[in-house]
């Protein structure tokens, strides 16, 4: 259910809405509380520990072309001149600078998922544990096993003069990391299996502890890849990484309100295979980043971005949106609270195809499959792109060598490498462990994926 603090604050959103409603044209409020658990299993150290954690509220206001921001932590007995003027004192705008108000719909709705799992902190704790000890069992160069269940627990409001939202949101993360040695040589592999139920996250991270294990080992014998231009196929993290990096960032539409992004000057024009239609939205399917409204009181989209290669639009908070003459997407995210609101990915993936993953391997004259996202990075104002893979297994005449590359980075320009698809799966998968920043900061939690794409790029 919904966090009792919050459902006790919203008499006194209500309240203050009104009060701040006669001297102000638009007046919002979000309550925001998060709670996120960490359970830890490893080899040498458990822990459970609170992280994450945030509670407060933050008051949006309009008046003469201009918005202002207050922020807290309680507005029980907070008062309407005490807002107003704080939020004069803060003005940094000056009067020449005037924007439009937002418009709104009467909407009032009540939203829930919730982890139904039930399970104890006891019964997780030994469920970690006894994947890390039988892994230890099966190989003697393993020299740690780190293991974590996160649960993140989201409820938050949002009232004003026409809408009283609320929603409450579970989402579960279970993670494992195996490092193994021989000699001086160490390597380490990951995987992270998301839900919105426990027990379905926990029995997916079961499944996959020996696969993690298996990939670790093989690593010890990884070569480096010899630079060059090769015929890929990337497994759905990878697709999902490129998905991000390519037309995630460089979408995000106050990019656009600020010319940062090249993107602005292609929408209704090929960007990619005529095989490719990519996607965002927190209702675009079920992942670590799906909500049911965004921090502007927006329902959340499920926004198609490519379609069969064509640019169609890009995401938006509501006054990127406004500034440009579109409707919102529902992507406006705030980090917290005490932070402004930016427009923001959230779950980002390519859609399927109709090929079938075994003959786009049978495809491949001499190739690699690229697996298990690592880190990349883009230059939305210029379209390079960089994205690294932890490992890469080769591919001759359509059969799998046995030979390992680790790591491996794929670089070059973003629509070269989107327009050389030439085949997409008809398997999707989106799942998100992680989180993405704005630049250097302002993280939010995300998801990405796709099908298996098979392409051209640069790979060193």
């Amino acid at each position: 259910m919904l966090d009792k603090y919050l459902k006790s604050r919203i008499p006194d959103a209500k309240r203050l809405v009104g009060e701040l409603g006669k001297s102000f044209a638009y007046v919002s409020i979000l309550g925001s509380s998060v709670k996120t658990k960490r359970i830890s299993v490893s080899t040498r150290i458990n822990s459970l520990d609170e992280v994450d954690n945030e509670c407060g509220f933050v008051i949006k206001l309009y008046k003469d072309g201009r918005y202002s921001e207050y922020s807290c932590n309680d507005i029980r007995d907070l008062k309407a001149a005490a807002v107003s003027k704080a939020v004069k004192l803060n003005e940094v705008y000056s009067k020449e600078f005037n924007v439009r108000m937002l418009e709104e719909e009467e909407h009032v709705e009540d939203y829930l998922r919730e982890d139904d799992g039930d399970l104890s902190d006891k019964q997780i704790m030994e469920r970690l544990g006894k994947v890390k000890d039988e892994l230890h069992k099966k190989e003697e160069r393993l020299i740690n096993v780190n293991t974590a269940y996160v649960k993140r627990q989201t409820s938050k409001i949002f009232v004003s003069k026409k809408k009283c939202l609320t929603q409450k949101y579970d989402w579960v993360n279970v993670m494992l990391m195996a490092v193994v040695r021989d000699g001086d040589n160490i390597k380490s592999n990951y995987e992270a299996q998301g839900e919105a139920n426990s027990e379905l996250a926990l029995k997916k991270f079961e499944e996959t502890a020996d696969d993690v294990l298996d990939i670790a080992v093989r690593m010890l014998k990884a070569k480096p890849v010899k630079p060059g231009k090769y015929t890929i196929i990337t497994d759905p993290s990878i697709s999902g990484l490129i998905a991000h990096e390519a037309f995630g960032h460089g979408v995000e539409m106050d990019m656009f309100v600020k010319n940062r992004a090249k993107a602005i000057d292609y929408v209704g024009k090929y960007v990619a295979s005529p095989l490719v239609d990519m996607y965002d939205g927190a209702a675009s399917c079920l992942s670590a980043a799906s909500f049911f409204f965004d921090d502007d009181g927006v329902e959340a989209h499920n926004t198609q971005i490519i379609a069969k290669g064509i640019l169609q639009r890009g995401i938006s908070d509501s006054l990127s949106a406004m500034e440009l003459g579109t409707e919102p997407t529902g992507n406006g995210r705030r980090q917290d609270h005490e932070r402004k609101v930016y427009t923001r990915m959230t779950n980002t993936w390519f859609g399927p195809g109709k090929d079938k993953y075994e003959d786009m391997v049978k495809s491949v004259k001499h190739g690699y499959l690229l697996c298990q996202t690592n880190n990349g990075m883009e230059d939305p104002k210029n379209w390079q792109i960089q994205c690294t893979a932890s490992y890469g297994l080769e591919i001759k005449d359509g059969e799998f060598t046995g030979e390992m590359i680790a790591p491996v980075v794929i670089s070059g320009y973003v629509i070269d490498l989107l327009e050389s698809i030439s085949m997409v799966s008809d398997e999707v998968t989106v799942h998100g462990s992680g989180m993405c920043g704005k630049g250097h900061k302002e993280w939010v939690y995300v998801s990405d994926g796709g099908p298996y794409l098979k392409a051209e790029a640069k790979l060193g």
